[in-house]
Parts: structure tokens; C-alpha cells; sequence
């Protein structure tokens, strides 16, 4: 059990991914329109939208899971924090997005997704590791399909995938808006990104960088925010 900011908690599933940076550092990046309406795309035990409702009383969150343990530890996350009316699990493929969900009907997404092509699959967490059962242009043309026009598509990944991202979004009518790199360690390599794609966007780029611990080991302030220290 882990326990969230605002006193919420979360309880995470045998098997399924672990509480971790990725998930902290993309709900920090996200940045949600009033009254948001958010999609998880791959929402596991429901970590990214119990972030997002602990930050912001009035946005609405809908995750899509595939691993059926995942999705009914979401639905216990869900009534333990009694977020019944605000934060919802479907146990689906999201591959099958264009019969279950309507087009253009969330003002958000966001997505912590697979993030290798190939390689050994991992023995605890197979789907979240390896894009088996979503690759990178399926999880773009899900989002562009549920996005309002001008609508908001956030997610983390590797950065040697960051070009393929950007192109395979733009097939998608989804322009990189915003792009922060983030570092271990100050003046250390990049070991995420985080990407803001716009539906319908118009070119320009945004660029942000951020550290988790300075030349000395120690952490930034940046961490101190994440983990509201």
C-alpha cells in the first residue's frame, strides 16, 4: 500500500507495475484543462488517474486496462478512496478504441506506456514493459481518436524513442507541444521524457529540463515537488 498526496492511497497488485518516477513525474507534467475529462490509456491499478484526482478536485479520470488482476485492484483503489463518481477502470483492449469509446468525447489523455519494441519479456509485468499488446502506433491513433480538437495527449518515454514518437503522433493530427527532459543526476544522460501533443496543434516547441538529484547526490527542488517534500 502505498499512500498518495492528499491522503489518498493506493494499493498495487501482485504482477502488476510498481509505483515509480515515470508515473510521479508525468502526472507533475500534465497539465489538465477545468473540468477535465481524462482518458488513462493503460491505466494498470489506476495510479496515474489517483494522482491526478489527489491534485485536482474537479477533473474526471477513465482508465482502459487490458490485465484483468490490474482492473480489479483499480476498482478497490477506487472504492477505498471513494472516487466511485470521479474516477473510473474498463477492462478492454484499447486496440478496440474505436468501438467502445466515442471520438472527439475526452479533453485529455495520458499514458505511461510500453516502452520497448523487443528484448526479454519481464516475468512480473509482460504487457507494461514490451509493446505485445500496444505499440506505439496504436496507443497514437487511440488517442487521436478520443481527443477533442485542441485537446491534450501526455505521456513518458524513452528518449531513444523520442523521434519515432513525435513522427508516429504526427500521423495522428498530434503536434509536440512541450517536451521536458529529465536527468537522474544535473549534467547526467536523459533517462525520460515527457511529451505534451495538441490535437490539430500548430508547430512550436516547448523545452523544459529537470533533474531529480544535483552534482552532489542530493535532491533537486524539482524532486522535492514530485514527492511534496
Amino acid at each position: 500500500m502505498e499512500v498518495l498526496h492528499n491522503g489518498y492511497t493506493l494499493e498495487i497488485s501482485p504482477g502488476a507495475f510498481p509505483l515509480s518516477t515515470d508515473s510521479i513525474a508525468l502526472a507533475d507534467f500534465v497539465r489538465l484543462p477545468k473540468n477535465a475529462t481524462v482518458l488513462d490509456l493503460g491505466s494498470g491499478c489506476g495510479t496515474l488517474g489517483l494522482l491526478l484526482c489527489a491534485r485536482d478536485a474537479n477533473c474526471s479520470v477513465t482508465g482502459i486496462e487490458l490485465t484483468e488482476s490490474a482492473h480489479k485492484t483499480a476498482l478497490c483503489n477506487i472504492e477505498n478512496n471513494k472516487l466511485t463518481d470521479r474516477l473510473t477502470s474498463i477492462c478492454t483492449d484499447l486496440r478496440n478504441f474505436s468501438t467502445i469509446l466515442q471520438p472527439g468525447s475526452f479533453s485529455c489523455c495520458i499514458s505511461n506506456p510500453p516502452y520497448f519494441t523487443d528484448g526479454p519479456q519481464s516475468k512480473t509485468v509482460p504487457l507494461a514493459r514490451r509493446e505485445d499488446a500496444c505499440s506505439m502506433a496504436e496507443l497514437m491513433a487511440a488517442a487521436g481518436w478520443v481527443l477533442k480538437y485542441g485537446g491534450d495527449f501526455f505521456l513518458v518515454h524513452r528518449p531513444e524513442r523520442l523521434a519515432e514518437l513525435i513522427v508516429c503522433a504526427a500521423k495522428h493530427n498530434l503536434e509536440a507541444k512541450r517536451l521536458r527532459l529529465l536527468r537522474h543526476r544535473k549534467g547526467g544522460e536523459v533517462s525520460l521524457v515527457l511529451v505534451q501533443l495538441r490535437k490539430g496543434g500548430k508547430p512550436g516547441l516547448v523545452w523544459e529540463e529537470e533533474s531529480l538529484y544535483d552534482e552532489k547526490d542530493m535532491p533537486t527542488e524539482y524532486f522535492k515537488k514530485l514527492y511534496h517534500l
